[in-house]
This record gives structure tokens, C-alpha cells and sequence, in this order.
């Protein structure tokens, strides 16, 4: 992994530009507070650790005093593949704590559901069990501007409403937020980052990966920045520009 001291001027500049944006969100959004114990999902892939290396940075600047660790929650059955000596020198050169937690998803018996949903919900319900049982107050996942616009796509396209991916979300009666520390970057960001610091890539990619509605709504989306180069951003601005007096609205009976 490439120091600072080895980056040229563009590089460093931009490895700057992430950090802030992320210090931004976190700060914008409320994320972190004094005191919070905080547990970063950690996949293995280039977002979450960009994600870790960035909240790292971030508890440098002192504006919020919390405690950060980190998790890996490996599939059993799905054949997605991370380093995980590589991962554990990887935290270990940040000092933050890794956990390293493997699970079932039952994928051969998912029936008409799809793999990914199938993989993801037992992952995340590891992370919620993981973070209960050991008193972490915030659960920080490595989704991007881009992850949030497609989502929107996705969930006007399939189920006819207007929701997304919020930088924080309160679950389980406040007892855990999930938060999205990335929320004001975009993939191309985290992917120059990750190049930049020469961040391991999967062992194994997941072989479901291409074959989600994701996917279809990543086309689209780029499909919309041919037409407007910004078309990403205003769509992601837009979530928070809503003028409900120029939309169609039944009359209450």
C-alpha cells in the first residue's frame, strides 16, 4: 500500500478530496457522534476499504472522538473470496481491529430468490447480531453516491415509490444506525482512491455479480450521463430538492 510520502501532487490531491468529502457527509449527515462505538463492514472489495481507510483518517482530525473497529463477514457457500491475511495487515497498518465472522446463506435452497438477496440478508444479519452483542452503536457500510442513485432507479423502476439510500438510518428502536460514509463520493472517486493506494483486489469476484438488477440500473445511469454529464449528481441532489406542489397528488377524501 503506496504512503503519501511516495504520491505525486494529483495523487495526493486526491486522496484530500476523498477524505474531506467524507469527513463532509460524515459531519452533514450526523453519522458519528462523541462516544460512538463504530463497526465498518468490510467486504474486501475497493469501497469498503476505502471507506475504512478514509473514517481512519477522519478520526484524526478530532472534530468527533469515537471508537473505530471492523468487521469481514465471509460466505461459506458463495465462492467470493477475500485475503484475509491481506486484509488483517491492512487494518492492522490503521490500528483499527478486525473481526472475522463466517456464516451459511443457504444459497442452494433459495428457491425463486435471487442469490444476492438471499447472500446479502444473512449478511447483514450477522453484522446486526455482531454489532448488538458487542455494544456498537453505529454500523458503517461502503455505499456511494452512484450505489445511492441506482437504488432510487431501482425502486421507482420496480416498485412505483421514491426511496434511496440515507447517509443514516435508525434501526431496532435507536439502539443502531446504519451510516454511509461514502454518501458524496462516486465509484470513479473510490476507485482511483483504491488505485492509488494500491488496495488488494478479491481473490474471487462474486460470480452473481453481473447478473442483478444493479446492473441494469448501472446501464441506465450511464446511459444518462451521455445525454448530461452531471446527470448522476442532480439525480443524487434531487432526493433532497423534492417539490411536492409540481407532482401528481390525489386529493385527500
Amino acid at each position: 500500500m503506496k504512503t503519501a510520502g511516495k504520491l505525486s501532487y494529483w495523487q495526493k490531491r486526491h486522496i484530500e478530496h476523498v477524505k474531506n468529502h467524507l469527513a463532509k457527509a460524515v459531519m452533514d449527515f450526523g453519522m458519528i457522534s462523541d462516544g460512538d462505538n463504530v463497526l465498518a463492514a468490510v467486504s474486501g472489495g475497493k469501497d469498503s476499504l476505502v471507506m475504512l481507510d478514509a473514517l481512519s483518517a477522519f478520526r484524526q482530525f478530532k472534530k468527533v472522538s469515537f471508537h473505530l473497529e471492523s468487521i469481514h463477514i465471509t460466505v461459506e457457500d458463495v465462492p467470493y473470496k477475500a485475503n484475509h491475511n491481506l486484509l488483517h495487515q491492512l487494518t492492522e497498518n490503521m490500528e483499527i481491529p478486525l473481526h472475522f465472522v463466517t456464516i451459511k446463506a443457504g444459497i442452494e435452497n433459495r428457491g425463486k430468490k435471487a442469490p444476492c438477496f438471499v447472500c446479502s440478508w444473512h449478511r447483514r444479519k450477522a453484522l446486526f447480531e455482531f454489532a448488538d452483542e458487542h455494544d456498537f452503536q453505529r454500523l458503517a457500510l461502503g455505499h456511494h453516491r452512484d450505489d445511492a442513485v441506482e437504488t432510487l432507479l431501482l425502486n421507482m423502476a420496480y416498485h412505483g415509490h421514491i426511496s434511496s439510500l440515507p447517509g443514516k438510518l435508525s434501526m431496532f428502536d435507536g439502539k443502531l444506525d446504519i451510516i454511509r460514509p461514502l454518501l458524496l463520493l462516486t465509484d470513479k472517486d473510490t476507485q482511483e482512491y483504491a488505485d492509488i493506494r494500491q488496495f488488494p483486489r478479491l481473490l474471487n469476484e462474486c460470480p452473481f455479480a453481473d447478473h442483478t438488477k444493479r446492473n441494469t440500473a448501472r446501464k441506465l445511469l450511464e446511459a444518462l450521463s451521455e445525454i448530461h454529464p452531471k446527470a448522476a449528481g442532480n439525480i443524487f441532489n434531487a432526493m433532497q430538492q423534492i417539490d411536492e406542489e409540481y407532482l401528481p397528488k390525489k386529493q385527500k377524501k
